[in-house]
Order: structure tokens, then C-alpha cells, then sequence
């Protein structure tokens, strides 16, 4: 079984993810749009990512984008989250 990225790197990645395309995860949290087991999954699927060992590059080269990466596990995400929808886990 392929070992997972380390939990902190990973939250930072999404974060980081979040603030490139506008995507306010906190308040989607706090609408209730993103429950904490969706935001973990979201953690846990860039984990797993085979594209997350390119990402913080992609990452330090942008500073602005209307979306993620199209090799990004959480690209819908993101989308579905800035369109005002919500996130299941």
C-alpha cells in the first residue's frame, strides 16, 4: 500500500489551494456548506494525490487562479465550494 503524505503538509496544501482560487474554506465551514468530515476529506484525498508532489510548485508560480490545477484531486471541489454549493465527505 503507497504511503500517504504527512497530515500538515497537506492541510497547508489545500489551504494553500483555497487562497490561490478564492475558495474561502472557513466560511463554507461556517455556512455549513463544508462539514469538518469534508474538509478532512479534502486533507485526505491530497494525501493520496499522485499530482500533490508538483503542487507546491505549481503553488509558488501563482499567485491567482479561477480554478485548480486540473490534475488536482480536489479541483471540484473547490469549484463546488466557490459556486456557493456544498461538500459532501
Amino acid at each position: 500500500m503507497p504511503r500517504r503524505g504527512e497530515i500538515m503538509q497537506h492541510w497547508r496544501l489545500v489551504s494553500r489551494m483555497a487562497r490561490t482560487t478564492d475558495t474561502d474554506l472557513v466560511t463554507a465551514f461556517d455556512e455549513g456548506r463544508l462539514s469538518s468530515e469534508a474538509w478532512a476529506g479534502m486533507v485526505n484525498a491530497c494525501r493520496g494525490c499522485a499530482w500533490a508532489e508538483r503542487c507546491d510548485g505549481w503553488l509558488a508560480g501563482h499567485d491567482h487562479q479561477d480554478a485548480a490545477p486540473r490534475p488536482c484531486c480536489n479541483r471540484a471541489r473547490f469549484a463546488a465550494l466557490r459556486a456557493g454549493h456544498s461538500v459532501e465527505a
